[in-house]
């Protein structure tokens, strides 16, 4: 993580390459309910932009909304933190 302690795009996208990341049981329901695979959440993360930074009241955790498209170019979002063990947590995925 960088010296702000807040994870750039370009370390999201690492965690992704390095498979350091979990799917949440609401995440991987939202990927089947879209007709999405793992793989298109991976090119969502790959080939998107941070659209938003938002801080969870209770936790102060920051979750990143990522604007991206699935494999096939259908504008999708991901919500994704990164967790106390670095790993990569998908909270939601779903089609725009």
């Amino acid at each position: 993580m960088n010296q702000t302690g807040i994870p750039t795009l370009a370390e999201l996208r690492a965690l992704i390459r390095n498979l350091n990341y979990i799917v949440s049981a609401h995440a991987a329901e939202e990927l089947e309910d879209d007709n999405l695979s793992i793989i298109d959440l991976e090119n969502i993360i790959l080939s998107g932009r941070i659209a938003e930074r938002q801080r969870d009241a209770k936790t102060r955790e920051i979750k990143f909304v990522i604007e991206g498209e699935a494999l096939d170019g259908t504008p999708s979002q991901a919500v994704v933190k990164v967790g106390s063990t670095g790993v990569l947590v998908v909270i939601t995925v779903y089609v725009c």
